[in-house]
């Protein structure tokens, strides 16, 4: 039976078991068709065109931006408040493999509030805004993952957002989002980025980049940051890095800066995750991640179940996260280690992962537990309970601070 609270007891409110059918027809639909946008130009660049008809749907009460079945080029595009977007089956936005076409504005990115380029679809305090459909948005990726490892190679120290990319997706500071039935594919930069989103629905996704032959870095499929009230229900993700990383500030002064916060009351459910990095990380720019449940989904190919990246420079506290009924396989069960790729300060600030429960769980694994440099921060409150993990290697590749696990009814071949 599933459970009807969070892992520390709040109550699970009827808002994540209602996912209402996305109706275009409560509002007035704009065919970019008919506004000077052409079908079926995947080599013509119509950012102008698209963009006129945002603005003109703002400017009359709002509206549905609809793609009718055809390809369409674009840079970065800004809905505003009032406006949604709908992608009809067989239609298909390509994001633009030049990347000059796409703004430079205030955003978000790794933890920071900085300048940097939009992602392809922009929406900023956008309330009750909707994508709907069945259509993709294509972010011709290649390019730009080429000329990220081509820089690492003469620069290993060159970090993401050096090599100049856009995302596919971000929301920022909105409420009651819903995004549903899309595809995301093949971005140069993360897949989809959400901040300061309350009520936030995420429903029948389907995000994919490759990992071969040419990798997708940093691909991720869903950031979190900064969110409270998110339901992620019936996706499917595959990466080439995190699926669902949970984000939020970084640095010593993290947890004093405005702009940063945590995560709270996420539920993820019946999700599958094809091969990624991890299927759910608490990661390395976060601050705070607070009731976080995942439950009845699957995993294959995938680096991490459960992936806790401490950063030794920033104050971390992850706390009542709770995984249950999960099935398949992975390289590592349960994954935690020190983050210290471009640290901030030598000194070491508290970090905490507390308060963890993993149970009916059945995996096929590498690696059951790899936990290093437990020195650099702090293990609490592990429970596992009526867990079957058939490991290849010994138990622990790595176990560090093993006293904070609990076990009942626990196998582990």
């Amino acid at each position: 039976m599933l459970s009807n609270t969070f892992p520390d007891g709040k109550p699970i409110s009827p808002w994540f078991s209602e996912v209402p059918v996305i109706d275009i027809h409560k509002f007035t639909v704009y065919d970019v068709t008919s506004h000077g946008v052409l079908p079926g130009r995947p080599d013509m660049l119509q950012t102008a065109a698209i963009q006129r008809v945002i603005d003109l749907a703002a400017d009359h009460g709002g509206g549905v931006i609809y793609f009718p079945r055809g390809q369409y080029l674009s840079g970065s595009l800004f809905f505003k408040p009032g406006t949604h977007l709908h992608l009809a089956e067989n239609s298909i936005i390509y994001g633009s493999q030049e990347i000059e076409d796409f703004a430079i504005v205030p955003t978000r990115m790794e933890g920071e509030s900085v300048n940097y380029f939009a992602a392809l679809i922009n929406a900023d305090k956008c309330d009750n805004f909707t994508i709907s459909g069945s259509g993709t948005l294509d972010g011709q990726g290649l390019p730009y993952w080429r000329h990220f490892w081509l820089r690492r190679k003469f620069n290993p120290q060159c970090t993401n957002m050096d090599e100049m990319r856009p995302r596919l997706l971000y929301i920022s500071r909105s409420n009651n989002v819903h995004i549903s039935g899309i595809s995301l594919k093949d971005s140069p930069f993360w897949s989809s980025h959400y901040y300061q989103c309350r009520k936030l629905k995420l429903t029948n996704l389907h995000i994919t980049a490759p990992h071969a032959p040419i990798p997708s870095p940093s691909t991720d499929a869903v950031d979190l940051d900064v969110c409270n009230e998110v339901l992620i229900r019936d996706c499917y993700f595959s990466v080439n890095d995190d699926a669902i990383t949970l984000k939020g500030g970084k640095g010593p002064e993290a947890d004093k800066t405005p702009d940063n916060g945590k995560n709270s009351d996420i539920l993820i459910e019946n999700c599958r995750f094809g091969r990624s990095h991890s299927a759910l990380t608490c990661g390395s720019e976060t601050i705070g991640n607070h009731n976080i449940l995942m439950r009845n989904c699957t995993v294959d190919q995938v680096g991490s179940l459960f992936f806790l990246k401490m950063r030794p420079d920033t104050p971390q506290l992850n706390e009542f996260i709770q995984l249950e009924n999960i099935s398949g396989n992975c390289r590592e069960f349960f994954y935690a280690y020190s983050w210290t790729q471009f640290r901030r300060s030598p000194e070491l600030f508290p970090s905490y992962g507390k308060n963890i429960t993993l149970k009916d769980i059945r995996i096929e694994c590498v690696n059951a537990f790899n936990i290093t440099n437990s020195e650099e921060f702090t293990l609490e409150n592990i429970f596992m309970q009526n867990c079957i993990i058939s490991a290849q290697n010994q138990p622990a590749k790595n176990f560090e601070g093993c006293h904070a696990f609990t076990f009942d009814n626990v196998k582990i071949n």
